[in-house]
């Protein structure tokens, strides 16, 4: 977080209109002349290792302690094109690893370290990542060096934790396993923002206009990745403003209060932020740069040209240290010591300034041996010692320094390490051993006997359960599990827990008799594993043959369960259970099941065919029969699509129901034959997934609908088991 915000990074969009609401600004919105290379996307994948490399074969061939011992050699070897401040590029690559990692949100698990995002645009290009670039092309050597057995994204987090040792700090252990992907992942919405954020243009929080930050986004403005360091759009007497905007974005991102601080200061205990010029000067950022420049954004036409002394970034200028390439106390005693004043940087941004430091607490000049000059605080850092949380926390960590080393360490771990799922999923010689809440621990399961299956298989379809009972509760245990994060998932029975078993698209009632039942009959088998059985016998019992089943989950507990994290998980629709809440939604239906689909990691065949079955099997939330489109319910039959797309029927909305609801009455002038809602007409509006559902009405393709229903359904139960990759 060492340099954020480039004063004057105002980009105006090119294409202001049309794009749609679930996806956001997009890359050539912001750069209209960027290269197409995704034309060539339905040829092949854009891995060229292939999609059958694995990765964690080629990480476990690392030599991990060389690849260690020469990113410590590069800390500090200088080079004359990228100068490191103080001798030292340690500073620079904590922020590298810190805005890799800092772009993570919980509320759908997007964004992150875990594939290397950050050589790609937008994130490329954000304001806040200022000349990061230049820290990537140092690291270059190293990444051609160790090939395929170190991943960018691996190297990015591993080069954080490095700098952070190389300078006397505290690291609490690093896990390797995130692999690269090879192109921008494009499902992510960063917002709808027409600007990069500058000091005109509105942020996302404004309690007088009654605005808050929009669902899954977390950063307080477009093209940050935390907050505006000078103040709420650039106001550096918002002190209330400030730490609102600090708490909740964090929050966003998984950090509590006390984690906020320790990583602020933490962080902030290292290096200078860059402002020594004039920041107009500067270039266009590398997704828009010249040819020759060859990826290298941001390149200044300032004195020296714009490196070394005279670097923009964030136009903020200064250490906040006296001590900026160590870990030292001073962070905080800086902080509490002195009264602050405003000033601005040579690039014009606001900042705090100590009255009257002592020699002994001016920092060293970063470029010019011998020389000292002042230390300066941001906005953002004034908040730890003006807001009376976040300076109770400030003052705990200023009297004990063990404590504040703990704190940051742990913090440091999670923000590096929040996107990569279960600690089972982690590589290396340096996973911690403790099990750590956030990661959601599950214990390990065992992997029942055929005749265990067997005999709990037989007392499940004995036992009065009906096919829609055990087809939702199975759906409802694993579908939570989202790709982005590799949390949720059918491990763990989590949906016997708080808060999954109170979400009301579960019914909590009705769901609470399944596991109820499930639990007296499953014996030695774990709850997890008897739900999602229970799901092969509804669909054994539907009409389908040779379902599969793998055993060997756990089950979580209370204890093991962070139920605030998962909270921000409960949908707030569900197409696939014909779910909508009672909140206002911001997109429509079909778009939150596309999202939905995708995490889930499900093509448009797969997403297609699992709403057909679902609905003729019953599972909508609250028996609702919307898309019930069947005489045979409970049946595994192609009935939905065979159906909805029966040219007898014409349909209509329902009035007063706002577009979301439909009826279909027989155009001969009978009556009502079925009701829907968006999320199952959309299948036969929409000219793509019409094409598919087709396919699935097809008389010849009765069974392969089947087929293709077990083969998905199968896909989402075991999306979690990273034991069977």
């Amino acid at each position: 977080m060492n340099d954020q915000t480039p004063i004057g990074s105002g980009c105006p969009v090119h294409q202001p209109g049309g794009v749609r609401a679930l996806l956001g600004r997009t890359n050539k919105d912001w750069w209209p002349d960027m290269l197409a290379t995704e034309i060539l996307n339905p040829n092949g994948s854009s891995n060229p290792l292939g999609d059958d490399f694995d990765y964690a074969a080629a990480f476990k061939s690392l030599d991990y302690q060389a690849l260690k011992d020469d990113l410590t050699a590069l800390m500090t070897d200088s080079q004359p094109w990228w100068p490191a401040d103080y001798g030292h590029y340690g500073p620079f690559f904590i922020r590298m690893a810190w805005h890799a990692a800092g772009t993570y949100r919980t509320a759908d698990g997007r964004g992150g370290a875990n594939s290397g995002q950050q050589r790609f645009a937008p994130l490329d290009s954000w304001p806040d990542n200022g000349n990061l670039d230049k820290a990537r092309r140092l690291l270059w050597p190293i990444k051609q060096k160790y090939g395929n057995k170190i991943s960018w994204a691996d190297l990015f987090i591993l080069t954080g934790n490095v700098a952070i040792e190389s300078m006397g700090g505290p690291v609490f252990g690093f896990g390797g396993g995130r692999a690269d992907v090879f192109e921008p992942e494009r499902d992510i919405y960063w917002g709808s923002e027409d600007q990069w954020v500058n000091q005109g243009v509105q942020t996302r929080i404004d309690p007088d206009k009654g605005m808050e930050i929009e669902g899954p986004l977390a950063a307080i403005q477009m093209g940050l990745i935390y907050v505006n360091p000078e103040g709420p759009q650039g106001n550096p007497h918002n002190d209330e403003g400030m730490a609102r905007d600090m708490k909740e974005t964090f929050d966003r991102m998984a950090m509590n209060p006390e984690e906020t601080v320790a990583l602020t200061a933490g962080g902030h205990t290292f290096g200078k932020a860059h402002g020594n010029g004039d920041a107009s000067l500067l270039g266009n950022a590398p997704s828009g740069g010249d040819l020759a420049a060859q990826g290298f954004g941001w390149v200044s036409s300032h004195e020296s040209g714009g490196i070394g002394e005279h670097t923009v970034t964030s136009g903020i200028e200064g250490a906040w240290t006296n001590t900026p390439r160590e870990w030292t106390e001073n962070y905080f005693r800086l902080l509490f010591d002195y009264d602050y004043e405003l000033v601005q940087s040579p690039a014009g941004a606001n900042q705090w300034q100590p009255i009257g430091p002592t020699e002994e607490d001016m920092a060293p000049d970063a470029h010019v041996p011998g020389k000292k000059v002042p230390t300066m605080m941001t906005t953002a850092d004034m908040a730890l010692k003006r807001d009376p949380e976040f300076r109770a926390i400030s003052e705990k960590f200023r009297d004990d320094h063990e404590a504040f080393k703990d704190a940051f360490a742990r913090a440091w771990f999670k923000l590096t390490h929040r996107d990569m799922g279960p600690k089972v999923r982690y590589l290396g010689p340096e996973v911690p051993a403790e099990d750590l809440i956030w990661q959601d621990p599950i214990p390990a399961g065992s992997n029942p006997s055929d005749a265990d299956v067997a005999a709990v298989k037989a007392k499940i379809a004995d036992s009065g359960l009906t096919v829609s009972q055990l087809v939702k509760t199975a759906w409802a245990s694993a579908s939570t599990y989202r790709k982005s994060d590799y949390r949720g998932g059918a491990n763990g029975a989590r949906v016997a827990l708080a808060p999954q078993k109170d979400w009301e698209v579960n019914e909590p009632a009705a769901l609470a008799k399944v596991i109820d039942t499930l639990n007296g009959l499953r014996g030695s088998m774990s709850l997890a594993d008897a739900i999602v059985l229970g799901g092969v016998v509804g669909l054994e019992k539907a009409g389908a043959t040779n379902v599969p089943f793998t055993g060997g989950r756990g089950d979580a507990t209370a204890d093991q369960t962070d139920a605030d994290s998962f909270a921000v998980m409960e949908p707030e629709a569900d197409a696939f259970r014909n779910y909508v809440g009672k909140k206002k939604l911001a997109v429509k239906v079909e778009e939150m099941m596309l999202d939905r689909a995708s995490l889930l990691g499900l093509s448009v065949p797969e997403m297609t065919v699992l709403v057909g079955g679902l609905r003729v099997l019953g599972a909508n939330h609250g028996e609702r029969g919307h898309g019930h489109f069947t005489k045979r319910s409970g049946q595994l039959t192609n009935d939905y699509f065979v159906n909805l797309l029966d040219m007898t029927n014409v349909w209509k909305s329902v009035e007063g129901s706002d577009d979301q609801e439909y009826v279909a009455t027989d155009r001969a002038g009978g009556g009502e034959t079925w009701r829907a809602t968006r999320a199952d007409l959309i299948f036969g509006s929409n000219a793509e997934l019409r094409a598919v559902a087709e396919i699935y009405a097809q008389s010849d393709n009765g069974d392969k609908f089947v087929k293709d229903f077990v083969k998905a359904w199968t896909k989402v139960m075991n999306a979690d088991r990273f034991d069977l990759a």
